[in-house]
Order: C-alpha cells, then sequence, then structure tokens
C-alpha cells in the first residue's frame, strides 16, 4: 500500500554561529533541524554554512528543488555580507572577480564590492553562483584576508531581512514560485549557452587513457 507523499514545506531559517547544518553530527553539536518546531515533515538542508557562519539557510522536502538551488549549472545566486581582517583594496576586490586557484580547481566570485570600513577591517558583500566548501573563506585567504564574520543574506530572490537570529519562517508561496523560477532561468542560460559545470581540477589532471580518450572527471559539490 502506497504511503501518502508527505505536505511540501519550504523554511527560511536564521543559521546561529555554533550550529551544524547536517542533519546528523556525531559529535552531538547543535544542528540546524533543532531549530525547528516539532510536528513539521522532515525536511533537510539546503546547501550548508559552516558552523563559524551565520545566516539565511533554507530547508525543505521537496528534492527537486533543493537540487536546482544548489548545483552549479543552474547559477542560483547567494549573497555574503563578509568582515575581513585589513583593509581591502580595489586591486583585491579585482582579483577576487578575476578568479583565484583553488586545491580543487580555479573559483571567482560573481560580484563583490565594499559595504564599509572599519578602522581594522572591511565588510564586503560578496555575489557567489557556484559553491564549494568554505569557498568565501579561502577565496579571501587566498588573496591575503581572514574572515572575522560571515553571514549569508540571500539565496536566489530569498532574503533574510530582519528574522532574528534562531527562528525559523515559512516560505510564502510567491517566494517558492520564485525559486523555481531562478532554477528555471539558470537551466535555460545554460542551455542557451553550452555552459557546463566545471569539472574538478583534480580529476581533469588525472592520468589520461588511450589517444582520444580523456580520464575521469568529477563535479563540484555545492555547498552554501
Amino acid at each position: 500500500e502506497a504511503m501518502p507523499r508527505p505536505k511540501l514545506t519550504f523554511l527560511a531559517i536564521n543559521k546561529p554561529t555554533a550550529v551544524v547544518a547536517p542533519a546528523r553530527d556525531p559529535a552531538g553539536r547543535p544542528r540546524v533541524t533543532d531549530l525547528l518546531p516539532p510536528n513539521l515533515p522532515r525536511v533537510f538542508c539546503v546547501g550548508r554554512l559552516d558552523m563559524e557562519s551565520e545566516g539565511l539557510i533554507l530547508a525543505t522536502n521537496d528534492g527537486e528543488l533543493a537540487n536546482g538551488l544548489t548545483h552549479p549549472r543552474h547559477g542560483v545566486e547567494k549573497i555574503y555580507h563578509v568582515q575581513v581582517a585589513g583593509q581591502v583594496e580595489n586591486e583585491v576586490l579585482a582579483r577576487l572577480q578575476k578568479g583565484v586557484h583553488l586545491a580543487e580547481g580555479f573559483a571567482h566570485v560573481k560580484h563583490v564590492r565594499i559595504k564599509s570600513r572599519k578602522t581594522r577591517s572591511t565588510i564586503l558583500e560578496m555575489v557567489l553562483d557556484e559553491g564549494r566548501n568554505r569557498e568565501v573563506r579561502r577565496l579571501l585567504a587566498r588573496v591575503g584576508h581572514k574572515v572575522q564574520r560571515l553571514k549569508r543574506v540571500a539565496v536566489g530572490p530569498v532574503r533574510l531581512g530582519d528574522l532574528p537570529t534562531g527562528a525559523v519562517r515559512p516560505l510564502t508561496k510567491k517566494e517558492v514560485e520564485s525559486l523555481q523560477q531562478a532554477v528555471a532561468r539558470g537551466s535555460r542560460e545554460t542551455a542557451e549557452t553550452g555552459k557546463k559545470s566545471r569539472p574538478r581540477r583534480g580529476a581533469e589532471q588525472s592520468k589520461k587513457g588511450r589517444k582520444g580518450h580523456q580520464g575521469p572527471r568529477g563535479e563540484r559539490t555545492v555547498i552554501g
């Protein structure tokens, strides 16, 4: 007998620091799912934020939408506000947009600007449309700036707004539709331009087979 399908659920969560995104944590640390109210269908986080990062993370039981939001070929933008040590110069911004080499390949931000300056730090707004594990921190480390605070403020068209830290709210029907449209738009643009998600450099540089055959290629895992 077929089990009834659970109601599709879409949530926005303002993740605090010291909370982890995975549904299971062997170390027993607080999890994002611990913030959710009881009696909800089982949901999972769309992408991740590392334990030291805070801000917007989405949760749903719609696997198709979650995959669309996280896969790099759809190019769904995520916006971060990042406080870094030191004064960031325009040359550094240009280098971030041009791209730097990370262990698994070439990476860059789609857009970056200076929001404000403090005596010993700079606050940046960074837009990424492809994600790797701790990508923002690693990009900034490559250009010589340590991250002091990292907060995600948007995933696609959904904004964090004034949602309090640790709070959860359901997405509106309009927000869900706008997320679906963002994924569909990314798919169309990929089809039109022939853009493909870039393989990991490690896999790309693996030993090649016989003439005319290349070695295995891997795809990046997107983590918010």
